[in-house]
């Protein structure tokens, strides 16, 4: 069910991005963990980059087919999830490793409901 249009899913990448790069001071765990903290900026960097090149009418630089970012989209989602294993803080506070999941999740989420191409622009009808 991809409900999402393009331009709508590069907002929602943009505010997820941003998002992430301040999470680790708004939900405090900054000081708790550098892998937490610097895996959420790195990510949230590049999402917001990510998405200022894509094919979406919302992107300033159109470099990359929008159904080719949904892809990473979905590839970085899963990443961020699985961070708290990989760089070894999933035995931290909750408050530190659950924001990577639950937001890697929702990116494959967003990822997976949004239209790679947005419908084609019809001209007035004309009668019969």
């Amino acid at each position: 069910m991809r409900v999402i249009d393009s331009r709508t899913h590069t907002i929602i990448g943009l505010l997820v991005g941003v998002v992430l790069i301040v999470a680790p001071w708004l939900l405090t765990f900054a000081d708790e963990s550098d892998a937490a903290t610097w895996s959420a900026v790195g990510v949230g960097i590049f999402i917001v980059l990510n998405e200022l090149i894509t094919t979406s009418p919302a992107s300033p630089v159109k470099l990359v087919p929008m159904s080719a970012h949904l892809i990473l989209d979905m590839v970085t989602g899963v990443f961020l999830a699985l961070t708290p294993w990989f760089f070894g803080f999933a035995d931290e506070d909750w408050f530190v490793w659950v924001p990577h999941v639950v937001v890697g999740v929702l990116i494959v989420g967003y990822a997976v409901m949004t239209r790679a191409d947005e419908p084609a622009i019809r001209g007035p009808r004309t009668p019969a």
